[in-house]
């Protein structure tokens, strides 16, 4: 397999459930930390469209600007210049408590930390955003997400009674009750061993083809990205490339030409 090199990359899933509608947009996005001769230049100009029902996984050396992008993208931090759109929504110059309003509503997020309250049931730890949000739960979109993630029988549950894979099915399902508009997920494997995490991938994989969801996925592992519709990667700061359907050893290879990591 080739890598296509193009620093402006739209994708819309190979799959067939696409839609027109965007999940995310980057424009000329550029990300400084410091000033001066100090200046760390984190990203470099990124243009990245994605539409939803796409899975994708952001690779790339150390020090390329992985955790920045993940950053950026998902309002955790604002750009030094360039715009970011979460569905029809500018985020970049929203300020900091409507930006966490907005997050709330619009984005979910799983991290290798599970981050569940010990003293809160299943139930209650997938519905929590909804909870922050004053916002009603929807009964049947919570019982179609529970089913989904393989937890129908295990709701009235808490976090200590679960196995670390169903822990991570729980911030799935917690990711997803805000129906949000991009789901980023950062290592959600990495505490997790190899089958548990082939399991939570093929969760993500499901979700993306069953409820249209869009997962976008930071990771250095192959194994891991190989799973992803479409592989994107950085390095110093930029995006140089993209493969689909790739393979775990044409990740490798292509990280391979891409620097330590």
């Amino acid at each position: 397999m080739t890598m296509n090199i193009n620093t402006s990359i739209e994708t819309s899933p190979p799959r067939a459930q696409s839609s027109t509608r965007q999940a995310l947009r980057l424009e000329a996005v550029v990300k400084r930390y410091g000033t001066g001769a100090s200046a760390v230049m984190a990203l470099r100009g990124i243009d990245l469209t994605l539409s939803r029902g796409s899975f994708s996984a952001i690779m790339g050396p150390s020090g390329s600007g992985k955790s920045t992008f993940l950053n950026t993208a998902a309002g955790l931090d604002t750009p030094t210049s360039g715009s970011v759109w979460i569905g029809d929504t500018d985020i970049s110059r929203m300020r900091a408590n409507r930006l966490a309003r907005f997050r709330r509503e619009h984005v979910g997020f799983i991290f290798q930390a599970y981050n569940l309250l010990p003293a809160l049931t299943i139930e209650q730890n997938v519905t929590l955003p909804l909870m922050l949000a004053h916002t009603r739960v929807d009964r049947a979109w919570l019982d179609r997400i529970i089913r989904a993630v393989g937890l129908g029988e295990l709701r009235d549950r808490r976090p200590a009674e679960l196995s670390g894979g169903q822990q991570q099915r729980v911030a799935i399902a917690r990711a997803l009750i805000t129906r949000p508009d991009a789901v980023f997920a950062d290592e959600p494997t990495g505490a997790l061993d190899s089958r548990t995490g082939r399991q939570v991938l093929e969760l993500l994989a499901q979700m993306t083809r069953e409820l249209n969801q869009t997962v976008v996925m930071v990771t250095h592992d192959p194994v891991v990205a190989s799973h992803a519709d479409r592989v994107i990667y950085l390095a110093d700061g930029a995006f140089v490339g993209y493969q689909d359907g790739a393979t775990t050893q044409q990740i490798i290879d292509q990280m391979s030409g891409l620097g330590e990591w």
